[in-house]
């Protein structure tokens, strides 16, 4: 950070009344001996709860989030006015800046105290910010000397200096899904007054559903038990070999899956509600538009308007799926907002994109003995392994999934009216001149997610997004460009987008900001799996990734085809399913990239993401002893390299 054009040498220190801050600070110890360590951490973190306090008024210029008063101190008062802790020599101009406010500070020179450079390296852990002074104003992290000028000019210092400092809230939370609820529960839980503020806009089809996000509604959970009746169709196939005898015609009902998925997922619904209310967490189904620092507006169906203030916010409004912007995509194709609720079989139907949620659809209604096509305009699955995308792909194109390579749509047209109805899709190659038709019963659009952030008055308290994502900026705590304002969740530009990132995320921003932690949520090594007919899990690296970043000649990639063992009375193909680790040779063979593609990939690939976390390299691999039989021990067994070029076919199980 740059120092303020203020900073004018040493500054006048007159003797104020007795300060607090320094009063409460840790005694020298007898012979001179340093404070413990953890004598130290105490004494700082035992100023955070009177930052947040309800009764703490005005600000604080700091260097760091902690607030230095003993728990005594604590009950009795709050401390008034801004809180410095910096130099003698370096407030840059804050304390007059303050003082030309009529403004009192209370100041804590790290100069002047034992342990001062201390306490700096720990403030400076827990605010990511290493230079002085540290400003925090009305339960709010300014930041330094130059965001405290850019506030003042802005006049967002003045507002967080007024008299009437009491809010609302401790924290409003805007967004009732993954990452949303686990901030407000946690935060809750922590003693704070917390609002949770969640409103569906119905999707163009008019979709809505209850709170707890895309995953419960719309995406994980509705996902994997359809996924679930797909396996069990493939199962009821393999149990005639097993010497399960069966004459009836088996079919699929629709109706039947989606009214039970639908139920389970209302109780989820109910669930959540009770769970914030068990924990005093105050739920509104409303719309929040930001109206002014601190102020939010709530919006509810019926379009009555009610206004709330927090000390803190947090955004986690999540995705939505995004449209093709053409002639009849709205009015007539649906998306994952609309397929798990449908209620009608959606027939033949074709799929647009490449994604994980256009690929793991497409596999499920095919397995239902839908006839699918896949649209795909560019590659599978970007940003994963490409090889695993491939091998992904050519598994459900061998298993009747059709895939239309280098196409788009540019129009769709309605037939017939019905449940489902009749769709004609105009395209054109992204190649050439070529344009092919097709007819459908459903058209479903899996082209990508656009984040909920441009309607929510953002720009009104200052918070910047990406223009072409609509994706927030964050700083490794979560922190948006607004000191009070955070973000979590699939709206964090540059984190995995995955509902467990969005619960570690959030859970970990209540402890910082309201209990005693620093600890910041680790966004390396996140596993995930894509749930195609055939599983696909992976943690670290794709291999391309790996190349770009350690180079070709510093990997060891060790892989292999393996058969499951109940695919081999079953039938089903030898030399499908495949295992991959990619090593840094430089770094003891460290495993960066684990990849599966095989039954139950996403049980497999969680518990050798923890071993990753651990530091997983090929050699405990290899003095792991296998669990027989099992996918899993493949990765226990490797021996044979890419760069060996043998051949890695399989003869047995």
């Amino acid at each position: 950070m740059s120092l303020c054009p203020g900073w004018a040498g040493p500054l006048t220190v007159e003797k104020p009344r007795p300060n607090p801050i320094t009063a409460a600070w840790p005694r020298p110890r007898p012979h001179g001996d340093p404070t413990p360590p953890e004598d130290l951490s105490a004494a700082v973190w035992s100023l955070v709860p009177a930052l947040y306090a309800p009764c703490a008024s005005r600000g604080w210029c700091c260097s760091g989030w902690p607030r230095l008063e003993t728990p005594e101190c604590l009950s009795t008062r709050p401390l008034l006015g801004p809180f410095l802790a910096g130099r003698a020599v370096g407030h840059g101009g804050v304390k007059e800046l303050f003082s030309s406010l009529g403004v009192e500070c209370n100041v804590l020179e790290l100069d002047q105290v034992d342990d001062g450079a201390k306490v700096q390296e720990v403030l400076s852990e827990i605010t990511n910010q290493k230079t002085v002074p540290n400003v925090f104003v009305n339960k709010v992290h300014v930041g330094g000397c130059d965001q405290t000028f850019q506030a003042y000019q802005s006049g967002l210092l003045q507002k967080l200096l007024q008299e009437d400092s009491a809010y609302d809230y401790d924290l409003i939370i805007v967004g009732g899904g993954s990452g949303g609820l686990s901030c407000a529960k946690e935060a809750a839980i922590l003693g704070k007054k917390v609002m949770v503020l969640d409103f569906v806009v119905p999707s163009p089809q008019g979709t809505s559903w209850g709170l707890g996000g895309t995953c419960v509604n719309v995406g994980c959970i509705p996902k994997k038990l359809m996924h679930q009746a797909a396996l069990l169709g493939q199962a009821l196939c393999d149990s005639r070999k097993f010497g399960w005898e069966y004459n009836q015609q088996v079919k699929h009902n629709w109706e039947t899956m989606t009214k039970a998925i639908q139920n389970h997922i209302s109780s989820l619904n109910w669930g959540y509600r009770l769970s914030l209310r068990e924990k005093a967490v105050a739920y509104v189904n409303s719309y929040g538009e930001f109206v002014e620092h601190h102020k939010i507006k709530a919006t509810n169906k019926k379009g009555q308007e009610t206004y709330y203030t927090a000390a803190q916010f947090v955004i986690a409004t999540g995705e939505r799926p995004r449209y093709l912007g053409i002639q009849g995509d709205k009015e007539y194709c649906i998306t994952s907002d609309d397929l798990f609720s449908l209620p009608y079989c959606p027939g033949k139907t074709l799929v647009v994109g490449a994604s994980y949620v256009a690929l793991e659809c497409a596999g499920f209604l095919a397995g239902f003995g839908l006839d699918v096509t896949v649209m795909v305009r560019s590659i599978l699955l970007r940003g994963f392994d490409q090889e695993m995308a491939e091998k992904v792909g050519s598994y459900m194109e061998q298993h009747g999934v059709k895939f239309l390579r280098k196409f788009i749509p540019v129009m769709i047209q309605q037939l017939e009216k019905g449940s489902p109805g009749k769709l004609k899709v105009l395209a054109k190659s992204t190649e050439g001149t070529e344009t092919i038709e097709g007819v459908y019963n459903t058209v479903l659009l899996a082209i990508g997610r656009d984040s909920c952030t441009r309607k929510m008055g953002l720009e009104k308290i200052g918070v910047k997004i990406n223009e072409k994502s609509g994706k927030i900026p964050v700083n490794d705590v979560e922190q948006t460009s607004v000191p009070y304002v955070y973000a979590v969740g699939d709206v964090s530009e540059g984190k995995p987008e995955l509902t467990p990132v969005a619960i570690q995320s959030g859970k970990l921003l209540a402890r910082r900001l309201f209990g005693a932690s620093l600890e910041k949520c680790d966004y390396i090594n996140v596993p995930t799996t894509v749930f195609t007919p055939l599983e696909y899990g992976c943690c670290g690296l794709a291999e391309e990734k790996a190349i770009e970043v350690y180079k070709k000649e510093n990997l060891e990639i060790y892989h292999t085809l393996f058969w499951p063992l109940e695919w081999t009375v079953a039938g089903r193909e030898n030399n499908t399913c495949y295992a991959k680790i990619i090593c840094n040779k430089l770094d003891h063979d460290r495993v960066i990239g684990f990849h599966i593609l095989g039954p139950n990939a996403g049980e497999v690939t969680q518990g050798f993401a923890a071993a990753m976390k651990c530091g997983l390299t090929k050699q405990l691999l290899d003095d792991t002893i296998g669990i027989h039989p099992t996918c899993g021990e493949v990765f226990t067994t490797l021996e044979i390299t890419k760069s060996s070029g043998l051949d890695i076919t399989q003869k047995g199980c």
